[in-house]
C-alpha cells in the first residue's frame, strides 16, 4: 500500500512539473512574441529611426542623471525594474551628451542649441565643465545657444549661463544656493538600539565612518571639507560671471543683502533674476516658442523646427576604422568592491578583467582608465592596481583620467599609471584606510538572547552576537595601521615623493585637482580629451580610434535593449517610473547610507573610501 501511494505522489509530481513546465515555457513563449510583434513593428516603420530632413535646432532636454557608466547596461534590469515598480532613473552618459553636441557643430542641418533642462537633476561641476566646454565649441562655429526655463537649478543655471540668449519664465526662478557637504550622523539611534559600532581607522582627517560614530562633523572633517568645498564655489562663480559678465559679489550676497535685493523687487524672484543680469529676458512659454519660431523657422505645429536630444543621438552613427590602433577606455565608477561586480560599480574582478582584455589585445597601444570612483575595498583596489602595472610592463603606457571624484580607492587605481590627469574641480586624494565593524550582542542581551560556547582559539569566539575582545579590537588596529602604511608607501613610490612628506599630504585629506597637482599626486590639470591626447602622445599615435571595452550583451539583451531604446526615441517617453516624494533627499541619504554598508564587502574588512566627497 505504501508503495502505490508512493507510486501516485510520484505520478502527481511528474504531472505538477509537467504542468509548470508548460505554463513557464507558454508565458515565455507569448513574451517572446511580443517582443517580436514590437521590433518588427518599429524597426519596418520608417519613422523609428529619426533623420534631420530639413535645418532644425537642437533641444537638449536632458532627463536624469549625467554618469560616466549606466548601472543599467542589462536591459532587463530596467524592465524588472519598471515592472516592480522600482524607481529607476533614466540615466544620460557624459560622454554621450559631449559627442552628440560636437556632432551638432559639424551637422549643416542643425543650426542651434536650446537648452531646455528642467529635468536635468544638480550634477557635480566637473560633469558640466565638460558638458560646457563642448558647448563653446558648438558656439565657436557660429550656432547660437538659447536657454529656456520656468526654473533654474544651480546646475541647469550653470550650464544655461554658457547659452547667448536665457529667457525665465515671469513666476520662475534661479535657484543658487551655494555648495555644501552634509550628512546624517548615527550614534545616539545606534546607542539606542544597543549596537556597538567598532572602528579602526588611521589618518586624522579620514571621517568616511563618522556618521555611525558621531552625532556631528569633527572639526577636522570640517576643515578639510571647507577648503575643497570654497575652491569648488569658487570656480563656479567664476566661470558663471565670466559668462554673464556680473559681478563675483553678485553670487555671493549675504542672507542681509539678498533680503534687501528681494525686497527692493517686492519679494519677485523672476525680476531679482533680470536685475542681477543672471537672465536676459521673462518670458510665458508661448513668448518663448514664438521667439524661437522667428529664429529657427515653425514646424507647422505651432512651435519651431526641432528635434530633441535622444531623437538626435539616435541618428549619429559611430565611426570605428579597423584599420587603426586603438586607445582603450576603462571606465571605473562606483564604489570599488571585491569580486565582479555590476555596471556602476567598480568590482576588482569586472574592472581588472576589462584591463587584462585591452592587455592582451594587440591592436590597443594605450589604455585610459577613467576614474570617477569615492574608493572601498582596499584589496580590490590593489587588485585593479595589479593591472594597471601589468600594462606598463606590457609597454602599453596608462593614463588616468580623474573625473569629478577620484578618492580613497579611486586615487589608489590611478597611483601606478604613467600619467595622472585630473581637472582643478575634480577631488581625489584621502588616502587613508579604515574598518567598521557592527555587534549587537548587547541589544541582543537585553531581548534575553545570549551567546555562549567553546572555540580553539582567541578569535573563535569574535563575532556580531559575541562582540569583540580587546585583543581583538588591537589585531584589527594592527592591521589597519599596516594597510595605511602600505598604502602610503605605494604612493611614495609610484609618485616618486619622500614618505614623510607623503605621509603628511595623506592622512585621509580630501584635496581639489589644483592642490593635488601642487603636491605632486597628479601630473596636470585637464579633462577627458586631455588625457587621451596624452595617451596617443606616449603611444606615439598620430591616428587611433577610441575603444570603449565593455562586458558585452548577449544577443537576447541586446535584442531587448533595441527595443527599449526604439520606445523611447519614437514615443519621446521615459520607460522608467518616477514618484515624486517630498522625502525623497531624506529617505536617499538613508539608504544611502545604509547601502554603503552594502558594498563594504573587502575580505580583510580594510577600506579606502571617502563617505564625506559628496557634494549637495
Amino acid at each position: 500500500m505504501k508503495k502505490i501511494f508512493k507510486y501516485i505522489g510520484m505520478l502527481f509530481k511528474g504531472i505538477w512539473k509537467l504542468i509548470t513546465f508548460v505554463r513557464l515555457a507558454l508565458v515565455n513563449l507569448i513574451f517572446l512574441v511580443t517582443l517580436g510583434i514590437l521590433y518588427f513593428a518599429f524597426t519596418t516603420n520608417s519613422s523609428v529611426t529619426p533623420k534631420v530632413t530639413q535645418k532644425s535646432a537642437l533641444i537638449l532636454n536632458i532627463s536624469g542623471p549625467i554618469v560616466e557608466q549606466s548601472r543599467y547596461t542589462n536591459p532587463m534590469d530596467s524592465v524588472a525594474g519598471s515592472i516592480f515598480g522600482e524607481d529607476i532613473p533614466s540615466e544620460n552618459l557624459l560622454f554621450d551628451i559631449v559627442d552628440t553636441i560636437r556632432h551638432a557643430k559639424d551637422d549643416d542641418k542643425i543650426t542651434g542649441i536650446v537648452l531646455a533642462l528642467g529635468d536635468m537633476p544638480e550634477t557635480n561641476l566637473t560633469k558640466l565643465r565638460y558638458i560646457a566646454k563642448a558647448l563653446n565649441e558648438f558656439k565657436a562655429s557660429g550656432k547660437p545657444v538659447y536657454a529656456a526655463g520656468d526654473f533654474y537649478n544651480q546646475s541647469q543655471y550653470y550650464l544655461a549661463s554658457y547659452a547667448d540668449k536665457i529667457y525665465l519664465a515671469p513666476d520662475g526662478a534661479v535657484l543658487i544656493k551655494g555648495y555644501s557637504a552634509y550628512s546624517m550622523y548615527y550614534k545616539t539611534l545606534l546607542e539606542k538600539l544597543d549596537v556597538n559600532t567598532h572602528v579602526f581607522r588611521v589618518g586624522t582627517y579620514k571621517s568616511a565612518i563618522e556618521p555611525f560614530v558621531r552625532d556631528d562633523m569633527s572639526n577636522a572633517a570640517k576643515e578639510s571639507a571647507s577648503r575643497w568645498l570654497g575652491q569648488l564655489w569658487g570656480a563656479y562663480v567664476d566661470d558663471v560671471a565670466t559668462n554673464r559678465q556680473i559681478s563675483k559679489q553678485t553670487l555671493n550676497p549675504s542672507m542681509e543683502e539678498f533680503l534687501t535685493q528681494l525686497k527692493k523687487q517686492d519679494g519677485d524672484l523672476a525680476s531679482l533674476s533680470l536685475t542681477l543680469g543672471l537672465v536676459d529676458e521673462l518670458a510665458t512659454r508661448q513668448q518663448v516658442r514664438s521667439d524661437l519660431i522667428e529664429i529657427f523657422g515653425t514646424n507647422g505645429e505651432d512651435s519651431y523646427q526641432h528635434i530633441d536630444y535622444y531623437q538626435y543621438m539616435a541618428t549619429i552613427k559611430p565611426k570605428f576604422d579597423t584599420a587603426k590602433d586603438d586607445i582603450a577606455v576603462v571606465v571605473a565608477s562606483g564604489a570599488i568592491m571585491d569580486g565582479s561586480q555590476p555596471s556602476g560599480t567598480a568590482g576588482g574582478d569586472t574592472v581588472s578583467a576589462l584591463l587584462r582584455k585591452a592587455r592582451n589585445d594587440d591592436n590597443v597601444k594605450a589604455v585610459v582608465l577613467r576614474v570617477d570612483s569615492p574608493g572601498g575595498s582596499a584589496f580590490a583596489s590593489e587588485v585593479i592596481r595589479n593591472e594597471i602595472q601589468a600594462l606598463r610592463e606590457a609597454g602599453k603606457p596608462v593614463v588616468a583620467s580623474m573625473s569629478s571624484l577620484a578618492a580613497s580607492g579611486g586615487y589608489w587605481i590611478s597611483m601606478s599609471a604613467d600619467k595622472i590627469v585630473a581637472q582643478p574641480t575634480t577631488l581625489t586624494g584621502s588616502i587613508g584606510i579604515f574598518s567598521v565593524i557592527t555587534t549587537f550582542e548587547k541589544g541582543l542581551n537585553k531581548l534575553g538572547v545570549y551567546t555562549d560556547g567553546v572555540g580553539t582559539s582567541p578569535f573563535s569566539g569574535v563575532g556580531i552576537t559575541t562582540g569583540l575582545s580587546k585583543g581583538a579590537r588591537d589585531a584589527f588596529q594592527l592591521g589597519i595601521e599596516h594597510g595605511y602604511r602600505r598604502f602610503v608607501s605605494l604612493v611614495s613610490e609610484n609618485r616618486n615623493i619622500d614618505f614623510g612628506a607623503m605621509d603628511k599630504i595623506a592622512q585621509g585629506r580630501v584635496w581639489t585637482g589644483q592642490d593635488a597637482e601642487k603636491f605632486g599626486l597628479v601630473d596636470k590639470m585637464g579633462d577627458f580629451d586631455d588625457a587621451i591626447k596624452l595617451a596617443a602622445e606616449l603611444a606615439k599615435l598620430d591616428d587611433y580610434n577610441l575603444y570603449w571595452v565593455e562586458e558585452p550583451l548577449t544577443p537576447a539583451q541586446e535584442f531587448i535593449q533595441n527595443i527599449m531604446n526604439q520606445v523611447q526615441v519614437k514615443f519621446g517617453i521615459d520607460v522608467y517610473s518616477k514618484i515624486p516624494d517630498l522625502l525623497r533627499p531624506i529617505t536617499n541619504q538613508m539608504v544611502d547610507d545604509a547601502n554603503l554598508l552594502n558594498s563594504f564587502n573587502d575580505p580583510k574588512g580594510q577600506y579606502a573610501f571617502c563617505l564625506n566627497c559628496q557634494v549637495e
